[in-house]
């Protein structure tokens, strides 16, 4: 049960004076609590026996009330210090899980659902900040606490009365064994719900339009409702269980005020306590019921805490595929990208999907990829950035193996247009500008000519400053490319990927982006992937893949005089349009 805090001994050893000061406090609150009760039990005995006086009444008094400043002042600092380490270890957890989710690579977020991970970065880090907080007061109070007015029960009142009063109080423990397992299991239970829930929300809002399209709407409700179901009735699992712990403890604790109470009587009637020793005595019995409960508290919060913190391990405990070296090699600028031999599959694929890829190029050269859908032009690209662990063969940047250069570099030398493109909930100039921060308005204006976008920026209702909406949904297709485009201008990477990043604009625009590409990246490398051939005429090199393999390659008029798949493409684009532009 206790496995969490050990697993947690990382922070408590980083914040052992938050620790020690706050527990050392709550402690001390405690036992002087056990005061004041003391007090009233003698101010009764001295009523009963006709000793009081107004004096030594007022005296009860302002010791009562000193008492109460007392623990109040120390109940502050003490909440103060272990409930700030709640926040604390919230906060240290969710930058943890966000920085490792960072390092991640593709493979890992295939494996892993958005929803589930949203689930741990949220209820599960909750869940663990209340057991360095709320678990902290409670493991304290359902011990030590317990323990001190045991003790004072026996020592300042009776041990008969004592002993007799907490006879009840095992079957507390057997029956926090009990719950315990059942709110670990099921709490996991309702965990890996709330993550599938995550997940059908992200899926039907990401997915509205074709939703609407389909005319879905009712079976995706049906779902949603389904899903949300199963999370209710999981949830109300852990509820039942959860339920049990206070009737239990009230049962028990109301059976030791009955014993307390008979057995008290008889003891004061045998003259073993006085009158004052017994009301004390209900006190302290009425102070161990928040350590009763907080037994059962204590049990519930450590499963459900464990549970969670389990969940975020297995997170933090993945590794990602492709890791820096423990030396990486230093390249100055990747003066030659070659490929040897490349053959590459996925983790998940059964089949090759690059096969025995090879092409060189120098700095300043313009490669094109060419090919059916699914031919592997995607994959291609993206071996460069290294985002699998590289499959049979070598690829070399300045001649130096990829997996020798430090990812940091390796990627400072990217700029990358996905086919997908990405664009935050920020405004069009903030997009722009996550290619280089801080970049001035011309540099942007620059950026934007050079993707043809300046005649679209007059559209926009606010211009540079029009929020884009969540994924750009308020921009075209062609007008994301082109705003992603300029994000990679931006950057004047000394590698450029353009992966298929001109689907969506027209034949016009495209031409003039090219243009532009050529005027302003002279000296540095460009890798296109395209099905509109025009795009890539002026490559230095063209490859055709079909199935992962090259089937053809060279210049663009050297692929027409070949016959083969290209120049049949080209004399069908070259069709299309001609009936276009009539």
């Amino acid at each position: 049960m206790f496995s969490v805090l050990r697993n947690l001994g990382w922070f408590f050893r980083r914040e052992k004076k938050r620790y020690a000061i706050g527990l050392i406090l709550l402690i001390v609150a405690g036992v002087l609590e056990l005061l004041p009760p003391r007090l009233l039990g003698n101010a009764i005995d001295d009523i009963v026996s006709g000793s009081i006086t107004a004096s030594s009444l007022m005296k009860y008094i302002g010791m009562i009330v000193l008492m109460l400043l007392i623990i109040y002042w120390i109940t502050y600092i003490w909440m103060h210090k272990l409930f700030g380490g709640s926040n604390l270890v919230e906060r240290l957890l969710r930058s943890r899980f966000m920085n490792h989710l960072m390092t991640m690579t593709p493979s890992f977020f295939e494996r892993n659902r958005t929803g589930d991970l949203m689930a741990r970065a949220t209820n599960d880090i909750r869940a663990v900040s209340a057991t360095v907080g709320f678990g902290m007061l409670t493991l304290v109070d359902s011990t030590i606490f317990l323990t001190v007015v045991l003790l004072a029960m026996g020592f300042l009142v009776s041990w008969k009365l004592t002993l007799a009063a907490v006879l009840p109080l095992p079957l507390i423990a057997i029956a926090m064994i009990f719950y315990g397992k059942a709110i670990h299991d099921r709490y996991s239970l309702a965990q890996d719900a709330f993550g599938d829930m995550n997940d059908q929300v992200l899926e039907s809002v990401s997915g509205i339009r074709v939703i609407r399209a389909y005319v879905q709407e009712r079976h995706d409700e049906k779902r949603f409702s389904d899903i949300t179901e199963d999370v209710y009735h999981k949830n109300m699992a852990v509820a039942r269980v959860d339920s049990f712990f206070e009737p239990t403890i009230r049962l028990c604790v109301g059976l030791s005020y009955i014993i307390a109470l008979t057995y008290g009587i008889y003891l004061v009637f045998r003259n073993q306590i006085t009158l004052g020793d017994l009301v004390s005595f209900n006190m302290y019995l009425g102070m161990i019921v928040w350590p009763m409960f907080a037994i059962g508290e204590l049990i519930n919060i450590m499963q459900r805490g464990g549970a969670s913190l389990e969940r975020i391990d297995e997170t933090l405990n993945s590794k990602p595929d492709v890791q820096d070296i423990a030396q990486p090699v230093s390249v100055a600028e990747p003066a030659t990208i070659e490929m040897k031999d490349v053959t590459f599959r996925y983790p998940s694929s059964t089949i090759d999907n690059l096969s025995g890829v090879c092409f060189s190029l120098t700095q300043g050269q313009t490669l094109g990829v060419v090919g059916r859908t699914g031919s592997g032009k995607s994959t291609l690209l993206k071996q460069l950035l290294h985002e699998y662990p590289t499959g049979q063969g070598e690829i070399l940047i300045s001649d130096v193996p990829i997996g020798q250069i430090a990812l940091d570099q390796l990627h400072s030398w990217m700029g990358y247009v996905p086919q997908e493109q990405i664009l935050f909930s920020k405004s069009v100039r903030e997009n722009i500008q996550f290619g280089h921060h801080g970049a001035s308005d011309d540099r942007i204006m620059d950026a934007i000519t050079a993707a043809a976008f300046q005649n679209d920026l007059g559209t926009l209702s606010d211009g540079l400053d029009t929020l884009v909406g969540e994924r750009g949904v308020s921009l075209s297709g062609g007008q994301k490319q082109r705003v992603s485009i300029s994000r990679a201008f931006i950057a004047n990477p000394d590698i450029l990927i353009l992966d298929d990043a001109l689907s969506a604009v027209d034949a016009r625009t495209e031409a003039k982006i090219i243009e532009n590409i050529r005027e302003e990246r002279a000296g540095k490398t460009t890798l296109i992937s395209t099905h509109r051939l025009s795009a890539i005429e002026h490559a230095d090199l063209i490859v055709v893949l079909d199935n992962g393999q090259i089937t053809e390659r060279g210049t663009h008029q050297e692929l027409l005089d070949m016959n083969g798949w290209y120049r049949e493409q080209f004399d069908r684009q070259q069709v299309e349009n001609n009936l276009t532009n009539e």
